[in-house]
């Protein structure tokens, strides 16, 4: 992590982070340009070169700082001893919930960079990509996932409800309505939707 960026008063921090996550998650690495970063955080070109030596420094600083700043979240919010797997995924939307209320491009961002393209930029996240999914997968692995044996379209079912539930959000921020605790209330409808069709 960039150590002096973090010297900067917190409003400061999140305007440029915020600004990141946006252009980079609307236009990918290699369409993103640190001109609109600049212009969307309301800084100086020379005050982000300042903190980071290049775009990709940007990028893979921003990529580290949601996955810290999620994983945080999804530690106060996911019950440990909590073995339903729906419910688990209830508590991951709320610990979703709390990143989106100060980052709202954060989770879209971190979508986009598991469909990147770009070498420099997979290579560049390829640790926390790691740490991310190992985190995800350490929350979950301790839930009853029995009906995936039982069912076998409860695993399509899955997928189409992550698709619905980014694909909700997504829609809310490019028309500029976005919502963080509506956005949670959909989230937990789908969820209980999915459930029941389940079981």
């Amino acid at each position: 992590m960039n150590a002096k960026f973090f010297d900067l008063k917190q409003e400061k921090q999140d305007r440029m982070v915020n600004a990141a996550l946006k252009i980079f998650a609307l236009n990918g690495y290699q369409h993103a340009s640190t001109d609109d970063i600049v212009r969307e955080a309301h800084i100086s070109k020379g005050l982000l070169f300042h903190y980071f030596d290049s775009k990709i420094g940007v990028y893979s600083f921003v990529y580290d700082y949601a996955v810290r700043y999620i994983t945080l979240e999804l530690s106060s919010a996911v019950d440990p001893s909590e073995t339903s797997y729906f419910e688990v995924l209830k508590q991951m939307e709320a610990a979703k919930m709390q990143v989106l209320k100060s980052y709202p491009f954060m989770i879209m961002f971190v979508h986009s960079c598991a469909e990147e393209r770009i070498t420099e930029a997979i290579l560049a996240t390829e640790a926390s990509r790691k740490t991310l999914k190992s985190n995800i997968d350490t929350i979950l692995d301790v839930t009853d996932r029995t009906f995936l044996d039982s069912k076998k379209n409860a695993q399509d079912l899955l997928k189409m409800l992550s698709y619905t539930i980014h694909g909700t959000m997504v829609s809310s921020l490019k028309e500029d309505s976005f919502n963080a605790e509506m956005n949670y209330k959909e989230a937990v409808k789908y969820i209980g939707i999915t459930e029941k069709a389940i079981k």
